[in-house]
């Protein structure tokens, strides 16, 4: 551990394992070391990616450990400085000493960051996480947890399962693979899930399917944790990238192999963040929100003319599932399509609020009111079944022509 500060009112030394250990001294330093340690915990609540995480904190000792957010800034404009500082205040948090001394730069994702907040004021509203002495929740009004389930199955005819779902959650440092059942804290990151469902000869689209949600993994910038505004403004830019990088790559795939020739896939994705739930959308798997009331609304289109007739009113529920041309795709990742136009969308969602994703296997064996019925007041029988086993147990019961898969988002 060697040495990196000394001066009156603070020692900071480096481990050999990069952590930053600070101690307090001098005057008010146990004010001092309380105000840091709220203020980290905070920032962390509301997912801040660019300050230092607290691992450790001793009130007897006034001393506390943290992630090292890289070196220090020896120069830098106003007018960035003013930006940095700027952005950490979108989190709640204004800098008291709002300074470069309090700038550094970390080289593993190129990003700067803020330290030091043994001065600092927070100006947002309290914790999510925070409880009132009942143990329930504050008055912020936002989620606390994230619950999601996931389910594929390829029916009782197709000899395959063309059908794949992704769940991850992502940080400004790693991508991490959810399990099929989860619950999560929100704060802790960013959180992803998608359905897509694959088209292709022999095994073209089980291959397919994998390469749209594999690809999420390794395309989605790493440096996805912007400030609200910031992220609000450029999301489809990002979903962009990622849709024509996935069609690029099928494309290309399928004209290098004459096995791939025409391979695709649908594409269904959902992305959760601060509030926001940001998607993206090609083909004709679905995204579906409930709201706290228990109201069912289809927020993507099926890019079908199936699904254009239903949208101009010209074909009904019952018409649009008896078409004979209603699994005839106009847009999809590869599949031949030279131009692809995604349908991107932001959704403000509420505690109580859920989502479901799924492929067209689920609506072939359930009408929109049996989908409603499962999600938000499903029989007894089969109430402790997790959301998205039930959709599509259920869909394969009533049919199984193809494969089918679900998931299930639940803010709560």
């Amino acid at each position: 551990m060697y040495e990196a500060k000394n001066t009156q009112r603070a020692v900071v030394r480096i481990g050999y394992d990069g952590r930053v250990h600070k101690e307090f001294r001098g005057a008010n330093a146990a004010e001092r070391f309380a105000t840091e340690v709220k203020v980290l915990k905070y920032l962390e609540a509301r997912g801040c990616p660019f300050v230092p995480k607290l691992l450790e904190s001793d009130s007897d000792q006034l001393r506390l450990v943290t992630t090292n957010c890289g070196a220090r800034v020896e120069q830098m404009s106003d007018e960035k400085m003013k930006q940095v500082f700027e952005e950490l205040e979108t989190f709640g948090v204004r800098h008291d000493d709002a300074f470069l001394r309090n700038i550094t730069y970390r080289a593993s994702d190129g990003r700067f960051c803020v330290i030091d907040f043994e001065f600092a004021t927070i100006i947002g509203p309290a914790l999510e996480n925070e409880s009132n002495e009942d143990g329930e929740k504050g008055d912020s009004g936002v989620a606390q947890h994230v619950r999601w389930s996931g389910k594929t199955d390829r029916g009782r005819i197709r000899p395959n399962n063309e059908d794949a779902f992704l769940a991850i959650m992502l940080d400004y440092r790693d991508v991490r693979y959810l399990g099929r059942i989860g619950e999560a804290v929100l704060g802790q990151g960013d959180f992803l899930f998608a359905v897509s469902d694959g088209m292709g000869g022999e095994k073209s689209g089980e291959f397919a399917s994998r390469i749209a949600t594999e690809k999420i993994t390794l395309l989605l910038p790493r440096r996805f944790k912007l400030s609200p505004h910031r992220l609000q403004a450029c999301y489809q830019e990002i979903l962009q990238e990622l849709f024509m990088s996935v069609h690029q790559e099928l494309t290309k795939l399928g004209e290098a192999d004459d096995r791939l020739r025409n391979m695709g896939a649908t594409l269904s994705l959902g992305w959760f963040t601060r509030g926001w739930m940001f998607y993206g959308h090609i083909g004709d798997s679905r995204i579906y929100h409930f709201n706290t009331a228990g109201e069912m609304k289809q927020i993507t289109e099926d890019h079908s003319h199936c699904g254009w007739l239903r949208r101009q009113g010209k074909l009904n529920e019952r018409e649009h599932r008896m078409h004979p041309r209603k699994n005839v795709l106009e847009q999809a990742l590869g599949a031949g399509h030279q131009y692809i136009k995604p349908q991107f969308g932001a959704l403000q969602w509420k505690p109580g609020d859920r989502f479901l994703l799924c492929t067209d296997g689920v609506v072939d064996g359930l009408w929109d009111r049996a989908i409603h019925e499962y999600i938000v007041e499903p029989p007894t029988d089969l109430k402790d079944i997790p959301p998205a086993e039930r959709i599509v147990r259920e869909a394969v019961r009533e049919s199984g022509r193809d494969n089918a898969t679900a998931v299930v988002v639940e803010l709560c």
